[in-house]
């Protein structure tokens, strides 16, 4: 569509503070080109993540007035709890202030080293969290989900025969069997209703537990409605169920589709698991019935699942990037295709072929989309994913811009403000030369690493 309307209403606002480019250029400086150092108060428009950034509903804002903070059996736990399970069909509902938490609880108790854990792709914090534990995250998503320019519409699928095979390789090795929904790494591509069955069954052949990363499920089963045969008729929150019936547990961060500002929980239906996840809670998070959060925010989850499986939202939702996306396509910028739920990607390695990939093509544009118009991206790449835990790097499988779309929150106006400025870019992009790093952390280099540019020689 030309002209998108939002579903809703604008009630509160919030000013931008606009900056020109000499002061962005020094701001840039000053955080030594990385965009996670830079302040909040200095970016326009910020599509560095759709994590807990996006705008909350009226009725979630009354739901938070319901909060009730009482250390141990708030009645907010209760709605929360029955809120998950209307969707999620788990026995087990243990909530955590984010979606790490429930991973880094999961896999200290499923990790260890000598063990692997396959997935379609392992996003940033569950690969963190699994090798923090000792042991190795794999990924195996289909050939056509490492191809950008791939129009199949299910590109986050697991390969499945890879991950028989694996499974077999690896017996004894592998407690448990991961799929992510939408595969967010591989640039917010859905997986199909079919695929997640076939994983399913795949690891319950070989007497795995199959672990969905669930935090885009909305937007996964928005893409079955519209893209698989034979789910054109069916509600949102019976495709949900659908996705995740006969899986062992789920992964969850509600600052992406449950949009709340914080939160998250890590569901099981094992018994002897959940006890040994809730002991962890204890130790880490807090009480079982709140795990890290406030009873306000229980509210707004709780909330927030409802409204999210609206049709009018979703279809609104993914509109908005088909329509960035295809701004981009008009000014010849490579992008990963089909559009994804919740961000476009920008293909940098093509946009920018002159710039290797060990020179961080993505960090590069990153960098200077926010010197010249003030947004600010997450490189999804080779800077976020090319070292290995011995220490050893290697270009990364694509290297990725990702425009994340806060929900709710920007306009049309914003977007078309965007590509105005990206065409300059386009225009001058042989101007543009790589990076290196002067300084990185052991792990997660890509939120706290030190960059400097090239010299054009």
């Amino acid at each position: 569509m030309s002209t998108i309307i939002e579903p809703f209403r604008i009630k509160t606002v919030e000013p931008i503070k606009m900056t020109t480019i000499d002061e962005r250029t020094d701001i840039l400086r000053a955080a030594h080109y990385n965009l996670f150092s830079i302040a909040s108060r200095d970016v326009l428009i910020d599509l560095l993540t759709d994590s807990g950034t996006g705008a909350m509903s009226t009725k979630q804002w009354a739901a938070i007035m319901h909060g009730d903070e009482s250390y141990a059996g708030s009645p907010s736990f209760e709605r929360f709890q029955s809120a998950v399970q209307n969707l999620f069909p788990f026995e087990h509902i243990i909530p955590t202030h984010q979606g790490r938490a429930a991973e880094a609880i999961l896999f200290s108790i499923l990790g260890g080293a000598g063990k692997c854990i396959p997935s379609s792709t392992h996003f940033d914090t569950t690969r963190g969290n699994i090798e923090a534990s000792g042991a190795e995250a794999h990924d195996l998503v289909i050939l056509e989900g490492k191809d950008p320019q791939n129009l199949h519409p299910f590109k986050g699928n697991m390969d499945v025969e890879a991950l028989d095979a694996f499974l077999t390789e690896h017996k004894g090795k592998v407690p448990c069997v991961m799929l992510t929904v939408t595969n967010n790494a591989g640039g917010g591509q859905p997986v199909s209703l079919q695929n997640i069955h076939a994983t399913r069954d795949i690891a319950k052949k070989h007497g795995l537990l199959f672990i969905i990363d669930a935090c885009r499920f909305a937007e996964n089963a928005w893409f079955i409605k519209l893209r698989e045969p034979g789910q054109q008729d069916r509600a949102i929150p019976d495709i949900v169920r659908d996705m995740f019936a006969g899986a062992d547990g789920m992964t969850m961060s509600a600052k992406k589709d449950a949009f709340a500002n914080i939160g998250g929980w890590l569901a099981l239906n094992d018994d002897e698991l959940a006890e040994k996840a809730r002991t962890r809670l204890i130790l880490t998070e807090g009480f079982p019935t709140y795990g890290g959060l406030a009873g306000r925010d229980l509210e707004a989850i709780a909330q927030g699942l409802d409204e999210i499986i609206d049709e009018d939202y979703l279809r609104y939702r993914v509109a908005v990037n088909e329509y960035i996306g295809q701004g981009f396509e008009k000014l010849g910028v490579p992008i990963v295709k089909p559009v994804g739920g919740h961000a476009v990607f920008i293909d940098a390695r093509a946009f920018l072929p002159h710039i290797a990939p060990l020179q961080y093509p993505g960090q590069v544009l990153s960098c200077e989309m926010y010197r010249l118009a003030g947004v600010r991206a997450c490189e999804i790449g080779t800077v976020m994913f090319s070292r290995k835990p011995d220490g050893t790097e290697v270009p990364a499988t694509m290297d990725l811009v990702r425009l994340a779309i806060p929900r709710r929150t920007y306009t049309q106006s914003h977007a078309d403000y965007m590509l105005e400025h990206m065409a300059s870019i386009v225009d001058n992009k042989q101007n543009l030369h790589g990076m290196r790093i002067t300084w990185e952390p052991p792990a997660m280099r890509h939120f706290t690493a030190k960059f400097e540019p090239l010299g054009a020689g």
